[in-house]
């Protein structure tokens, strides 16, 4: 039985919101495989493209022009015990996610002409990027109150909000696509963004009005902790898509688009299927750290805690990834996609250290210290840019596999010295032993998935979910 029922309690949490949000993420990926095969059978390539293209585009924006609020204003909003401070503090975010809203929603319109040209080469596209004009400020009000719903740790509102979103959105779509074809792209992802809006003010957080109206200058001081701090992760975010785009571009010259299409295809599985539990854990953890971030024990402790659930999660799916690894990337690709299966094979044994240095890093990002952000960050892209190239030049695709996880020890290490050294915090008892276990049965999946196959791997994660569900269920009681 775990010794402390407080950590008990934790931990229940913990794998609770794990579960409705992984849940959520998978609801998502999986109305975004049935929109696609939609698009696909309705309007053939053209109609791929044509949504990719915009998509495109509206994210690139998005990431560029909404200043990080969606994650910057959730450390402020947590952060805040007062609860006449919070209303405050909420209604700031508020005020300044519609500036945002209707600064991207200005910018998109004034450079529609120039998105047209340099997206399609022609202009005969800028009455369809005027009109997106309206999914960029739709998308920076939801974010704003979605990342208030987060800092209030208000997660049943907060996945009731993303789930009727992405669902309505794409029932939404349906008809939109049946109907007008072609001409249906931007008009289903205006009604996509409008549902979306719908369901987040629908389940939104409603506080008590203020006593008092705060002047416009006001909203400016009290937002400029989330703002700067917003810029500084936007500037990370670009460093990191930056050095993605150097190096698809380096191995599509180096090698063809086929290769570069399997390095996209072996990411994804990796960095995203996978990372879903990332996304999931983060809504719970980062409010609750950003709470607790003033005192130092309590956070350690904290943190040492999310290091401990995550990778006995983490473990078990591992193994299991390597040893259905084929069967997965037929489901989700098709069979000529099995020449990623190395690459993947061994950069999923990276996740264990992705894990490590992501709970700590979301301290750097709870003590709002955004330089330091920056700088951590833009170091992990050009590394793993460097190690990339250098891999492949040795030993092809199947060596980037070998550089995720080089990548991510480099990173565990330059977290943890500022973790250990700036802010004077250290992992509990344990960490390193699970670390190596971890480890340890990831490898020898990986090794036995290698030289004897599927079978061999899949003793391996009978095992690993046998101790992993064990551990879970001792932690949460």
């Amino acid at each position: 039985m775990n010794a402390n029922p407080r950590n008990g309690r934790l931990s229940a949490m913990v794998l609770k919101a794990m579960s409705v949000f992984g849940g959520v993420q998978v609801v998502n990926i999986m109305c975004s495989i049935v929109r696609t095969k939609l698009v696909a059978l309705l309007m053939g390539p053209i109609g791929i493209g044509l949504f990719g293209l915009y998509n495109s585009a509206i994210e690139m924006l998005s990431s560029l022009l909404q200043l990080g609020l969606r994650n910057s204003a959730v450390r402020d909003v947590a952060a805040t015990t007062d609860q006449s401070r919070v209303k405050i503090i909420v209604e700031v975010v508020r005020r300044w996610s519609w500036l945002l809203g209707i600064f991207a929603a200005v910018v998109t319109l004034a450079l529609s002409p120039q998105l047209s040209q340099w997206t399609f080469g022609d202009s005969n596209h800028t009455c369809g990027f005027m009109a997106l004009a309206i999914v960029m400020m739709l998308s920076a009000i939801s974010n704003g109150e979605l990342a208030i719903m987060q800092g209030l740790k208000q997660l049943k509102r907060l996945a009731k909000a993303s789930l009727w979103g992405v669902v309505g959105g794409l029932a939404v779509s349906v008809p939109l696509f049946y109907y007008w074809g072609i001409d249906s792209i931007v008009p289903a992802l205006i009604a996509y963004a409008v549902i979306t809006t719908i369901a987040v003010y629908v389940n939104r957080s409603r506080p008590e009005k203020l006593p008092c109206t705060l002047s416009l200058k006001e909203t400016f001081t009290m937002g400029r902790g989330f703002i700067v701090l917003g810029i500084y992760m936007t500037i990370s975010a670009f460093a990191a898509m930056l050095a993605s785009y150097i190096f698809m571009v380096y191995l599509n010259h180096e090698a063809d688009v086929t290769t570069v299409g399997h390095y996209q295809a072996g990411y994804t599985l990796v960095n995203r299927y996978v990372g879903l539990i990332f996304t999931a854990i983060a809504m719970e953890y980062y409010p609750r750290l950003s709470q607790t971030i003033a005192h130092r024990g309590r956070c350690s402790t904290m943190v040492s805690h999310e290091i401990k659930i995550t990778l006995w999660v983490l473990v078990a799916v591992i193994a299991v990834f390597i040893s259905a690894k084929d069967l997965i990337i037929t489901l989700l690709y098709a069979a000529e996609f099995k020449t990623i299966a190395p690459f993947i094979t061994w950069a999923i044994v990276g996740m264990v250290f992705r894990a490590v240095s992501w709970c700590m890093a979301f301290v750097i990002l709870a003590r709002g210290d955004g330089k330091l952000y920056l700088i951590t960050e833009t170091s992990s892209a050009i590394i793993g840019l460097a190690l990339n190239i250098v891999a492949f030049e040795l030993w092809g695709l199947d060596g980037l596999g070998f550089a995720y996880i080089l990548w991510y020890v480099i990173y565990t290490i330059i977290v943890a010295s500022v973790y250990r050294y700036r802010y004077h915090m250290r992992l509990g008892k344990g960490i390193v032993r699970l670390i190596i276990f971890a480890t340890v049965t990831s490898v020898s999946a990986a090794l036995l998935s290698t030289f004897v196959g599927w079978w061999g791997a899949s003793i391996v994660a009978v095992v690993a979910v046998f101790f992993s569900a064990r551990r879970l269920i001792l932690h949460s009681r």
